[in-house]
């Protein structure tokens, strides 16, 4: 067995969608989940969305992640605050400073 013949059925795994099996709902909804398997970085099924067939009508309603929508605020919130620590750091804006004979502060 090859290298090539160890990953090949993960990258063929990895394109097609898996269906769920329909739940039909007390209004007569039918709602069929749609997930891809994961990789070898994260195991077990991401959710994709939902179709919902209701009255003749399909929809589609796409799964939001919204902790991977948190954690990119986060994540930017933290490297403008270390950008702004080292700018700081690096020229602080204190040695410019100094107390004039009227008791202001201001630059030299």
């Amino acid at each position: 067995m090859t290298i090539r013949d160890f990953f090949r059925p993960l990258s063929v795994a990895q394109d097609a969608p898996v269906y769920g099996t329909p739940v039909e709902t007390a209004d007569g909804s039918t709602i069929i989940t749609v997930a891809s398997p994961g990789g070898w970085l994260r195991p077990g099924m991401r959710p994709i969305g939902v179709f919902v067939v209701h009255g003749g009508q399909v929809t589609w309603s796409a799964a939001e992640d919204n902790t991977r929508i948190a954690l990119l605020g986060e994540t930017i919130g933290l490297l403008s605050a270390v950008i702004a620590t080292l700018a700081v750091l690096r020229r602080p804006p204190w040695p410019d400073l100094a107390l004039r004979r009227d008791g202001s502060v201001g630059p030299r």
